[in-house]
């Protein structure tokens, strides 16, 4: 179990990640094809393709795997249809989480995450029921040792909405969707390498949940990961001991 701190848990989830690494071709895939077939083949003119294709690439995909999905998805090729769907529910002590799927059953998908609520002391909520919690933005998460007047500097340089150095060290770079892309690329252009960066959704205030609660929501949030027509799992809970 990760300790009580944001970066504890980034790591756990990493780890968590890192022994899926099947699942995670599986999900960037998924990403992939949705992307295409909304936005297009072309990266120049796609950014939820590029930021999928980045994905694909630090998960290590074959490039060719990457470009037989992108023609599956823009018609070139035949390919499977996913819809994309949301849930939102309440885990241990009230704690929001938000679900996002790809799937081409929706009727399974939803038995098997209400399923997973409700084996470990959840439950599915209704559309809207947690989202407001949440904000839409990116992300860029420096491991705690980064200089934090360069990161600050330079993301606020850059346009982020904001920068937030937590207890544990960790410094978050908080930017709007639109502007991640070239904030990322403005630090990393300066040496800054973040260990996390996405598009997500971010807990506006957490729920600290701790003892045996803690590692019964941690096994909810294990068995939502573990879906195979999950791909995104966001939630406010701060886990520790």
């Amino acid at each position: 179990m990760a300790g009580h701190s944001k970066w504890a848990n980034i790591q756990h989830r990493k780890g968590r990640q890192d022994e899926k690494r099947g699942k995670i071709w599986t999900r960037v895939i998924r990403e992939i094809t949705v992307a295409a077939r909304l936005g297009g083949a072309d990266l120049a003119l796609n950014p939820r393709l590029r930021l999928a294709v980045d994905k694909a690439k630090a998960a290590n995909l074959p490039a060719d795997t990457v470009k037989k999905n992108i023609d599956k998805a823009t018609g070139n090729l035949e390919g499977v249809n996913y819809d994309e769907i949301r849930y939102e529910g309440y885990g241990i002590a009230g704690a929001a989480v938000i679900i996002d799927t790809m799937t081409d059953n929706k009727v399974r998908t939803v038995a098997e995450v209400r399923h997973a609520f409700s084996k470990y002391g959840g439950n599915l909520g209704t559309d809207g029921s947690v989202s407001f919690q949440f904000k839409h933005c990116g992300q860029l998460v420096f491991a705690p040792g980064t200089s934090e007047d360069k990161v600050m500097e330079l993301a606020l340089e850059a346009g982020a909405d904001d920068v937030v150095t937590d207890p544990d060290g960790a410094i978050e770079v908080i930017t709007s969707p639109h502007d991640f892309e070239s904030i990322k690329a403005a630090l990393e252009a300066a040496g800054l390498k973040p260990e996390v960066a996405e598009v997500t959704m971010r807990a506006e205030n957490t729920v600290e949940i701790t003892g045996e609660d803690a590692i019964l929501m941690q096994k909810l949030l294990d068995a939502i990961e573990d879906l195979d027509d999950v791909q995104s799992v966001f939630h406010n809970a701060e886990l520790s001991e």
